[in-house]
C-alpha cells in the first residue's frame, strides 16, 4: 500500500467555560480531496485549524505528502508559514482595504519584501486569470458577488503554492442558488492544481459533490469513513453518510425540479 497523502492524527481538549471538548480524531488517505462531515461542534474545525497551526494539539501527528508538519512525540511542530498550507475560511477573512490583486498576493510579501518579484507578479496575474478577476484587479471586496469573494480568497490560498488547501465551510456565505455552480469551479480548481484538499461541512451536497473520501465526525471522534470512489449511486453514497433512506420525491418536486432545470414539462 502506498504512503498516504494525508495523515492526521490529533487529541486535544479545550475549555470554554464550563464547557469541556475532547477532539481525538485519526484519519489517513490518499485522496484528492477529503471531507471532515459532521455536524457544528463535532471537531472538524479544530481540526483543521490544528492542522494548519492555529492550534497546537496535545498528542499525535500531522503529515502531509510525506512530510512532518506536527509530532508532538518527536517534538516537531512547524510555523503556520512553514507548513505550505492555504487555508480558505469560512467568510473568506478579505481585507477590505486592499485591492482584489493586493489579496491575492498578500501572503508572498512580508515586512522583508514588501513588493513583489517579476516571477510572483506574473504569477499573481496568472491567477487572476484563470479565476476571471482580471478585469476586477483594482476593486475593493465589498464590490464583489459572494462567488467572486471565494475566487479571491481561493486564489490567495493558491498563490503561496500549498501543498494542502484546506476549506472551512466553503459554501456556507453563499446564496444557495450559488452553490451548485461554484462546487463544480471548486472541483475544477483543485483537479488543475494538483493539490490535495480536505474540506469541513455539515452540507451532504457538498460531499457528494466535491469529495472522494469522507470521514464522519461525532463528538470528537472519526465514526466512520466513506469511499466515494467506490459509490455507484447518489442515494447509496448519502444513506451511508447519514444512515436515512432517501426521500422519492413527489410528483410535484419532480416538476418543479425539471422546471428549475430548464427541462420541458408535459
Amino acid at each position: 500500500m502506498s504512503q498516504a497523502r494525508i495523515d492526521v492524527a490529533l487529541r486535544l481538549s479545550v475549555a470554554d467555560g464550563q464547557r469541556r471538548f475532547n477532539l481525538s480524531a485519526r484519519f489517513a488517505t490518499d485522496a484528492g480531496v477529503v471531507a471532515l462531515y459532521g455536524p457544528s461542534g463535532s471537531g472538524k474545525s479544530l481540526s483543521l485549524q490544528a492542522m494548519a497551526g492555529l492550534l497546537r494539539p496535545d498528542a499525535g501527528h500531522v503529515r502531509i505528502a510525506g512530510r512532518t508538519l506536527f509530532d508532538a512525540q518527536a517534538g516537531v511542530d512547524l510555523p503556520p508559514r512553514a507548513r505550505r498550507i492555504g487555508y480558505l475560511f469560512q467568510h473568506y477573512a478579505l481585507f477590505p482595504h486592499l485591492s482584489v490583486r493586493e489579496n491575492v498576493a498578500f501572503g508572498l510579501t512580508s515586512w522583508r519584501q514588501r513588493r513583489l518579484s517579476a516571477g510572483q507578479s506574473a504569477q499573481v496575474d496568472g491567477l487572476l486569470h484563470s479565476f476571471g478577476l482580471s478585469a476586477m484587479a483594482d476593486s475593493r471586496p465589498a464590490t464583489l458577488s459572494g462567488g467572486q469573494q471565494q475566487r479571491v480568497a481561493l486564489a490567495r490560498a493558491l498563490a503561496c503554492r500549498p501543498e494542502l488547501l484546506l476549506l472551512d465551510e466553503p459554501f456556507a456565505a453563499l446564496n444557495p442558488m450559488l452553490r451548485d455552480e461554484l462546487r463544480g469551479e471548486l472541483q475544477q480548481v483543485c483537479r488543475s492544481a494538483g493539490v490535495p484538499a480536505v474540506m469541513i461541512t455539515h452540507d451532504v451536497e457538498d460531499v457528494l459533490a466535491l469529495a472522494e473520501v469522507c470521514f464522519v465526525y461525532e463528538e470528537g471522534h472519526v465514526v466512520r469513513a466513506v469511499d466515494l470512489r467506490d459509490a455507484t449511486h447518489r442515494d447509496l453514497a448519502r444513506e451511508a453518510l447519514t444512515g436515512l433512506q432517501p426521500a422519492p420525491l413527489s410528483p410535484l418536486r419532480q416538476r418543479m425540479q425539471r422546471l428549475l432545470s430548464g427541462q420541458a414539462v408535459e
